[in-house]
């Protein structure tokens, strides 16, 4: 492949990514309940400050503001018929951003679930899910997108259509799945499962791997299960910033920036190449995150003891394989940037 996500992935050990879209937009005033998708075109330097927040944090590579730029969520805000331009606009604010750096940055564009439900117990059939990421995919292509990248996905069923979609497209992707129901997506998939499946596409992803789910322990013992599986496709791990607790009528997520930097650590160390941050991640702990994988060097393979003892404990007893790890009583654990 001469795509630019490949030619990094060839030349550098690690890549940081980027960190949260809507708790850094929810600071510069988006409302709760409102598109973000709309500021591309109604608040574009804000989303231009968004971008440029993650690359002069040291990220190599940050996610378009598009994740719900699909036809199934923007006719909750009567713009089904808006998917492409919002997408494309979405991709032309990260091109600008992305070329001016002074460096090479990598413009990933977001492709966020539909929100609807696959399968046998669902209405969305996969053609139709195929349809919809596909105008996506189109309008972040055409945007100037790198990359195309699926996240925070439950179903293997919207997984494959992303996959199907992509291919339909001609860009090269990635895809994360959400590990936040014991070791399991909501749909059951385990971090084994999701191996099996992303060798299996007929257009397999560049990289995989999890995002957001529950805290940055739970995540890192997800990646730990996608290395035992022997697969040599590079791992993607983005994690949220500590755990959410609401304070004062809002969201607030504990991690530090210190804890964020010995998640990005533990994260390399698990065997991941592409390391971001997810729910709560803002550009210190990307700062953070950044410095301390240019200065600390690579260690063994983290312990799930030693990942409870340094980030807290995990949200469940298992992994969702059957393999148990530390209780939830370590979650008091969590050493204190």
């Amino acid at each position: 492949m001469s795509d630019a996500l490949s030619k990094a992935l060839a030349q550098r050990d690690w890549l940081l990514a980027d960190g949260a879209t809507g708790t850094n937009l929810f600071n510069m005033g988006l409302m709760s309940g409102d598109a973000p998708e709309f500021w591309n075109e109604n608040e574009p330097d804000k989303i231009r400050a968004l971008y440029r927040g993650a690359v002069e944090a040291g990220s190599d590579l940050f996610l378009t503001n598009s994740f719900g730029a699909n036809a199934s969520r923007l006719k909750l805000h009567d713009a089904a018929h808006r998917a492409y331009e919002l997408s494309k606009l979405a991709a032309e604010l990260g091109r600008e951003i992305a070329d001016s750096a002074g460096r090479d940055v990598i413009v990933a564009g977001s492709v966020g679930p539909t929100g609807e439900i696959m399968g046998e117990a669902g209405s969305l059939s996969h053609e139709s899910a195929v349809e919809m990421f596909e105008e996506t995919a189109r309008g972040l292509k055409d945007g100037g997108a790198d990359v195309l990248w699926v996240e925070t996905i439950s179903a293997p069923e919207e997984f494959k259509a992303a996959a199907e979609a992509f291919a339909n497209a001609d860009m090269p992707w990635c895809g994360t799945m959400s590990f936040d129901t014991a070791g399991r997506t909501m749909m059951g998939v385990t971090s084994a499962d999701m191996v099996k499946m992303v060798d299996s596409l007929p257009n397999a992803p560049l990289a995989f791997g999890a995002n957001c789910g529950v805290g940055a322990s739970d995540l890192l013992r997800t990646v730990l299960g996608f290395a035992a599986q022997g697969t040599e496709r590079p791992m993607i791990a983005k994690g949220n910033a500590g755990i959410p607790k609401y304070v004062d009528g809002h969201i607030h997520y504990d991690g530090t920036p210190a804890l964020m930097a010995d998640y990005a650590v533990m994260a390399r160390d698990s065997g991941a190449r592409i390391i971001g941050g997810c729910c709560g991640t803002m550009p210190d702990h990307l700062r953070a995150m950044r410095e301390a994988l240019e200065t600390r060097a690579p260690g063994p393979r983290p312990t799930l003891d030693q990942i409870a003892t340094a980030l807290g404990g995990f949200s469940s007893d298992s992994d969702g394989t059957g393999d148990d790890g530390p209780t939830r009583e370590r979650r008091g654990r969590r050493r204190r940037g």
